[in-house]
């Protein structure tokens, strides 16, 4: 089995490259869905969060208020950033249910190809449980386009919290340094879907040979 990594900004379109791959035939899981599962209430992480932030964060049912807990987490406004307290609760238990989900699809498919697509893997130090790391990049610019447009809101407010999430986030010339492959999402969509193609071939014939290993050693 082949583990990868999927990250990359805000904004970059590596949501849309992990669906690419997965029609392609990868296994992949998102750490958001990861995160929001351990934030539901009886879970440990909901009742630290929780503690640490206020019960102001929460709805009326007592589930977290996702845009509440950016708030509350990235700061601004004169109000300092909280997000390495967020990330310190919740990271931990992410990493956990990561690593279970790709033995098991492991277990399953010895030359499967697992994917995590999550923003945060280099600044959770999460790389070493990867075999392969990909970073999907774009534009500045489109980065405010594409969230302006996904949520609704003026340039200039996306300008705004795209420039403040950033800021928990390594730059992209970071990324790339640490990254076994790029995909440059720049382009139309169809250059990326061809882009990524040629990627799944080679994670594919890497993958092979990694279960072909493990199953003759």
């Amino acid at each position: 089995m082949l583990r990868v990594g999927l990250t990359g900004g805000i904004a970059s379109g590596k949501t849309v490259v992990g669906e690419m791959l997965v029609a392609l035939g990868a296994h992949l899981v998102q750490a958001d869905v990861i995160a929001h599962d351990l934030t539901q209430p009886g879970e440990a992480v909901y009742d630290e969060v929780v503690r640490y932030f206020g019960r102001g964060i929460l709805n009326d049912d007592g589930t977290v208020n996702r845009g509440r807990l950016a708030e509350a987490a990235f700061g601004g406004s004169g109000r300092p950033s909280r997000i390495k307290e967020l990330n310190r609760i919740i990271h931990p238990a992410v990493l956990q249910q990561q690593k279970k989900w790709m033995d098991e699809i492991g277990h399953k498919d010895p030359q499967a190809i697992a994917i995590v697509e999550a923003a945060l893997i280099l600044e959770a130090g999460a790389k070493k449980d990867f075999d392969r790391l990909i970073v999907v990049t774009c534009r500045p610019e489109q980065r405010i386009e594409r969230w302006a447009a996904r949520m609704k809101v003026d340039l200039e407010t996306a300008r705004r919290e795209i420039e403040r999430r950033m800021a928990a986030q390594l730059p992209d010339e970071e990324k790339i340094k640490a990254a076994d492959y790029v995909i440059d999402n720049s382009g139309s969509l169809q250059e990326t879907r061809l882009k990524t193609q040629k990627l799944y071939g080679q994670l594919s014939k890497e993958a092979k040979k990694a279960g072909k290993n493990l199953q003759s050693s």
